[in-house]
């Protein structure tokens, strides 16, 4: 068996063992470990210094996650159910397919830009070198989970014969890639510099149009 086969056993089976309630003092704890990872990165933070930053004992914390890997797991998790859920939202609404795009473009370049969905994407790419487990969750759970939901979402425009794609998946891929070109690199790299409304609306408006003339049948 694969680590990835592994990865994958090993989040199904946490999800089934550790809740997850969305309290107070959960959301507190997350907001120290997310701190804690940021400062320290993977291999030097503690439980010790998590339980410090986040304000709670150290059976609290122990209450809620049995250990560092659970609590930086439930972080990428945390993160890939925002943005499935919010694409999977702008898939189910009504509108034709110009608008809906732009909708779609709009939305995933909100949650790209999200504080936390940003922290936790440099938190993993600084672990993922040592524990390459943490890069296939966050890139299955989040951007390929996204892909997924997005191709399947293109796929009955192709049905009514509005476009064209040989290849759903990725023709999903690049209308996000140019949602995010010039200004998804640079909020990565250059941490509180988000794009303004002007920036935003530019690039979709540009992404769905060069996604229709290559894919759109102009029905």
């Amino acid at each position: 068996m694969d680590r990835r086969d592994v990865t994958q056993i090993e989040e199904t089976e946490y999800e089934k063992t550790v809740p997850r309630p969305d309290t107070a003092k959960y959301r507190q704890i997350l907001n120290g470990a997310r701190e804690v990872f940021l400062s320290h990165g993977y291999d030097g933070a503690s439980m010790d210094q998590i339980a410090r930053t986040a304000g709670v004992s150290k059976g609290t914390l122990y209450v809620y996650f049995p250990g560092k890997e659970a609590l930086f797991r439930e972080l990428i998790l945390k993160d890939r159910m925002k943005q499935a859920e919010a694409l999977l939202d702008c898939a189910a609404s009504e509108g034709n397919l110009r608008d809906t795009l732009t909708k779609i473009g709009r939305v995933f370049i909100e949650q790209m830009f999200n504080v936390e969905r940003l922290s936790t994407i440099r938190m993993v790419i600084g672990a993922t070198e040592k524990f390459p487990e943490f890069g296939i969750l966050l890139y299955e759970a989040g951007p390929k989970k996204g892909m997924d939901t997005f191709g399947r979402f293109l796929e009955k425009y192709i049905a009514s014969g509005e476009l064209t794609c040989p290849d759903p998946e990725l023709a999903a891929c690049q209308f996000m890639d140019l949602c995010g070109s010039r200004i998804g690199k640079r909020a990565m790299f250059e941490p509180g510099h988000f794009p303004t409304a002007d920036e935003v609306n530019a690039n979709v408006a540009s992404a769905v149009q060069m996604f229709l003339a290559a894919y759109g049948t102009g029905k």
